[in-house]
């Protein structure tokens, strides 16, 4: 066994531990190593008795190497004990630690192993030797600041005591660097040391650099000035977290953290960062470290009767334990574990690991994947190149002073040097401090399983940043699948349907409702959907707009043919009805009637009948205006007849009055026809100002919703047409107020009766005709058009000619004068 006095002195490399693990390692390698370290006693008590009234590392094995610059390096080798309850009667006192933390020690290497590269390195520190005094804190908080303070206050190991034991006789020896003072620190592992020496070293301004300390509290600058880290703040660890769930669409998920700053800090973070992106928590489970196995125990029946499951399960680890080989070589936690993702401190390997350890399978001897490590390194090359900038006086900073000597180095002048450090590491990576901080850099891994049983971590990925770089087709699965999992509340939405939220559950929990008539939603998950254009219209899955089809009435659909066939109909009546009246002129029914203007109204009648197709089929530009003209004239002539033979009627019987045979010279023949000229020459009047100024023209009708859009004879000019009908309807009354008032003039075959009919449904039909045909979609309102010209044409042809026919077919006995004159 290696005497304590002789492990302590320092040599220019620190080769020689590894050749005594490779040496001693299968037998005593706890030995070995507490030998090389030492073992803190408990209390502030010296060897001879005397209370040590100085801060100072008393007792505590400091492993150094000298030079000309010392680096302070402040580590937990140890294991931390039970706690112990203070009695507050005597001074406090700590247990001992024990037992060697191999990943500390491999930090402890790192710092060794950077001293020497700098040292052998030319161009960085030129003719500065580099040393270290690293000592072991074990996790203590009080003892960190002990010794943090002894470094750099440069105080001896003893308390000048007369008497001298045999654990500090090597005081003093060649390679002894305890009693100079340290410019800089490496060092807290842990958040709340950072803390504690960075508010106790700050009016000092002893540069800290931490490894291992990521609270985002300390990336404060008022309140930690001279704090660093080469590890990121963990507040991009859980955003990182954040982006794996939102990369892989896992909308419905569960967390669980301990009860810390750090865990409920981080799960404030996850929050926000998936706050607006889809993602919702199912539940939160938060484990106390007082209560860790109940709560544990808690947590673990609500993942497993969550409704959370990506597939099965899919766990997403921060780096506290994605990378622990603890548990990747427990088999227990292989069953329900595998395919872990993991956020992890970015690994690098570090050129120069040149021993031989053939054959050793060890956690202490694997080099593969060198996390913390790495920025044990990395705090060790910031602070020799911010001493190389210091000495060198290379800064150009006017308010940083010019130049130092290794034996006069100023801390306060080192922290400006360390803010402004920017340099490649022997790797090629560009390092430099904003802040506090380094840019956050991340490792991304996965648990795999492999054919010798325990779970291996593979590399998948990386974190820089806000960027998330991931090889996806390498990851194993929980499954067992190469297939994304899917952990989802409720099915995303497929195109044609939109997302409705439930009420009073989270926004991932939700309803699918198909898209409305016109509108379209044409990818997964649409929060809405979008309306078509007006030229357009949804197609029946209501993932696209196509363009509607052009809508007429036309004469081979089903509306179009039934009319036709009516008005076709109505004008094959009236020519026969013609030819009744032509072959029966002769009779007293035909002249008794006036026939000249029966012959006038029927040849109208027709016209009204045929007028009404030029309504159906595809309006054009003549149509639309032909067919508005065709229908005022015809009507108005129609109606004109009709109006001068009511006229004609009262005429005849107000001149059987005495002193009135002089009225029916104005009211002859040529009169009748030159009155029924008149009325039909307003109407033509009339027309042809509407169409010149403002005709109808073919529209398309985009204001109905459907699929189709209507193509029909727009009314530019609504003056015009109202025009147009009022005319006919000022006619209309007032023929139906004289055949009103000749209604009871005795005579057995009374026209004016048969004129009152008609008239009286003429004018039902028009008035009901104008709501009807402003409430009309579309080509109805053609159709409303239509029906109303041929209702009231068959109103009229069928009250005024239906009896006469009547009589001249079917009952010839009374066509006679006698008869027809009768009262």
């Amino acid at each position: 066994m290696q005497s304590i006095s002789r492990l302590n002195q320092s040599a220019a490399s620190m080769c020689w531990l590894p050749r005594l693990l490779a040496r001693w390692l299968s037998s005593a390698l706890s030995l070995l190593l507490l030998s090389a370290v030492g073992k803190r006693t408990g209390g502030l008590e010296g060897a001879t008795g005397t209370t040590c009234t100085r801060w100072s590392a008393l007792n505590n094995k400091v492993l150094s190497q000298d030079g000309d610059v010392i680096l302070g390096g402040l580590f937990n080798l140890y294991y931390i004990p039970s706690a112990v309850q203070q009695d507050f009667i005597k001074q406090p006192r700590y247990e001992p630690c024990t037992g060697i933390d191999l990943e500390t020690l491999k930090h402890l290497y790192a710092l060794a192993f950077a001293v020497d590269e700098i040292n052998g390195n030319s161009s960085l520190l030129p003719g500065v030797k580099l040393g270290y005094s690293i000592v072991d804190s074990c996790g203590r908080y009080p003892w960190a600041l002990q010794d943090a303070l002894s470094l750099v206050g440069g105080n001896t190991r003893s308390c000048n005591l007369t008497a001298s034991t045999p654990q500090s006789a090597s005081h003093g020896q060649p390679g002894d660097t305890s009693g100079k003072p340290v410019p800089l620190l490496i060092g807290a592992s842990s958040s709340t040391t950072g803390i504690i020496l960075s508010t106790t070293l700050g009016p000092l301004s002893i540069p800290i650099i931490s490894y291992q300390a990521t609270c985002p509290c300390l990336s404060d600058r008022l309140k930690f000035p001279n704090f660093f880290r080469t590890i990121p703040s963990d507040i991009y660890q859980a955003r990182a977290l954040a982006q794996l769930a939102i990369r892989f669409h896992w909308t419905w998920v569960g967390a669980v953290h301990a009860n810390t700053a750090y865990g409920q800090l981080a799960m404030q973070v996850f929050k926000e960062e998936i706050k607006g992106k889809g993602v919702c928590l199912d539940f939160v489970e938060t484990v106390h470290r007082e209560t860790i196995e109940r709560d544990a125990r808690r947590a673990a029946l609500t993942i497993q009767a969550s409704t959370a499951r990506v597939t099965d399960r899919q766990f997403l680890a921060s780096e506290a334990w994605s990378t622990s080989d603890d548990l990747l070589q427990d088999p227990a936690v292989s069953n329900v574990a595998s395919g872990v993702l993991g956020v992890a401190i970015r690994s690098s390997p570090i050129p120069g690991g040149t021993e031989s350890l053939e054959g050793l399978q060890h956690p202490f001897t694997d080099t593969s994947q060198l996390r913390v490590v790495y920025n044990v390194y990395l705090a060790v090359y910031a602070a020799a190149h911010a001493l190389h900038s210091l000495l060198s006086c290379s800064s150009r900073d006017r308010d940083i002073s010019t130049c130092s000597s290794p034996d006069h180095i100023k801390p306060k002048e080192l922290l400006q040097h360390l803010n402004q450090v920017n340099f490649t590491t022997p790797q090629g990576e560009m390092f430099y401090f904003q802040g506090a901080d380094t840019p956050a850099k991340y490792d991304l891994v996965n648990w795999q399983k492999t054919p010798e049983g325990p779970m291996k971590l593979v590399l998948i990925g990386h974190v820089d940043g806000f960027d998330l770089l991931l090889n996806q087709s390498a990851i194993q699965w929980s499954t067992g699948s190469n297939q994304v999992p899917v952990s989802v509340c409720s099915e995303s939405c497929p195109p044609g349907s939109r997302l409705a939220n439930r009420k009073g559950e989270p926004v991932c929990c939700f309803d699918c409702i198909q898209c409305a008539e016109g509108e379209i939603s044409n990818t997964i998950g649409s929060s809405h959907c979008d309306p078509c254009p007006s030229e357009f219209w949804s197609n029946a899955d209501r993932t696209a707009c196509v363009p509607r089809q052009l809508d007429f009435l036309s004469f081979n659909e089903t509306l179009g043919i039934t009319l036709t066939t009516a008005a076709v109909s109505g004008a094959t009546v009236t020519a026969a009805v013609f030819l009744v009246f032509v072959y029966h002129h002769q009779t007293p029914m035909v002249r008794a009637n006036n026939s000249e203007l029966s012959f006038l109204l029927l040849l109208s009648l027709k016209l009204c009948f045929l007028c009404s197709l030029l309504f159906i089929g595809r309006p054009s530009v003549w149509a639309c205006r032909f067919q508005q003209a065709a229908f005022g004239i015809s009507f108005v002539l129609c109606v004109s007849c009709l109006l001068v033979k009511t006229i004609v009627v009262l005429a005849v019987f107000r001149s059987a009055r005495p002193g009135a045979g002089s009225l029916m010279k104005w009211f002859g023949l040529r009169q009748q026809r030159g009155s029924v000229g008149l009325f039909t020459c307003i109407q033509v009047i009339i027309c042809a100002i509407w169409l010149s100024l403002s005709p109808p023209v073919p529209q398309q009708d985009f204001g109905l919703r459907g699929s189709k859009v209507t193509l029909r004879c727009a009314m530019a000019s609504l003056v015009g047409f109202s025009l147009v009908l009022g005319y006919i309807g000022l006619l209309a009354c007032s023929c139906l107020l004289l055949a009103f008032l000749a209604r009871k003039l005795p005579d057995n075959f009374n026209e004016a009766k048969l004129i009152t009919f008609s008239m009286l449904i003429f004018c039902a039909v028009w008035v009901a005709f104008v709501p009807a045909y402003i409430s009309s979609p579309g080509k109805y309102v053609v159709a409303v058009e239509i029906f109303a010209i041929l209702a009231s044409s068959y109103g009229l042809l069928l009250c005024i000619f239906a009896p006469k026919c009547f009589i001249i077919l079917l009952k010839p006995e009374k066509n006679t004068k006698k008869h027809l004159m009768a009262r």
